[in-house]
């Protein structure tokens, strides 16, 4: 997830908007197989770069270059297995730092209220 919002040109990244505290709530009230989906494409990233760069090493070891020529291709891999299993990373990622009141504030949006806590997944 950080390197699909990694920050730059004013921006807060993904690291600055409480990632943690998300995930934690993420794993708490999530669907278990939206659960699964995220575990097997963060999974299948870190373990990809010889399918994209030919490099034979997790994705944690690259370069931040590798790592965006990484992400990129596996975006646009021709397997759809692939590409959706990276989209539901970078969708997951995208509320994380969409709902962050410091990116909200940057487009001039008012901060999410707080959860009323009255939908949660059994």
């Amino acid at each position: 997830m950080v390197a699909i919002f990694p920050g730059g040109s004013g921006l807060p990244g993904i690291v600055e908007c409480d990632l943690d505290g998300f995930l934690d709530r993420f794993f708490q009230e999530a669907a278990l197989a939206l659960k699964l989906g995220l575990v097997a494409g963060a999974v299948l990233y870190q373990l990809s770069p010889l399918l994209t760069v030919g490099l034979p090493v997790p994705a944690f070891l690259l370069s931040e270059a590798q790592r965006e020529r990484h992400l990129n291709r596996l975006l646009s891999h021709p397997i759809y297995l692939l590409r959706q299993a990276c989209f539901l990373l970078k969708t997951v990622a995208g509320l994380c730092w969409g709902s962050h009141p410091s990116v909200r504030a940057l487009y001039a949006l008012p901060p999410y209220p707080p959860d009323p806590g009255s939908c949660r997944s059994t």
